[in-house]
């Protein structure tokens, strides 16, 4: 069974080092653009160690953690092309993708939630 979290985020963090090779060839200045680097592709690491979670708990923080690089993600988007490391156009469609994974990211987490909240109400 393909799992659509794990492919887009994959995806997406191949698309977020294309761009940082991109927008470092040409100049020795890399530190906005590395932090892009680490925040986009942080996201899929943390989705696959959720994969692997000990406890719904552990699941759920992992996923959680990997919205908030997701918020990163678009915060560093948004200053790199303030300050013309990349083009608007290159930005559009990694912020369009980052804000994908975001709506991806919310459906297990509330599921998770629902599920843990219906066994403490049992008991």
């Amino acid at each position: 069974m393909e799992n659509i979290l794990l492919i887009n985020s994959h995806a997406f963090a191949v698309k977020i080092i294309k761009l940082f090779k991109s927008s470092t060839k040409n100049s020795s200045e890399q530190t906005l653009p590395r932090e892009l680097l680490k925040s986009g592709t942080s996201i899929g690491a943390l989705v696959r160690e959720a994969q692997n979670a000990g406890s719904r708990v552990d699941f759920v923080h992992k996923l959680g953690i990997a919205q908030k690089k997701c918020g990163e993600t678009i915060y560093w988007l948004e200053l790199l092309v303030e300050t013309c490391y990349i083009a608007d156009d290159q930005c559009f469609p990694l912020k369009e993708a980052t804000e994908s994974l975001l709506k991806i990211l919310k459906s297990p987490i509330i599921n998770c939630e629902e599920k843990y909240a219906e066994v403490n109400f049992s008991c």
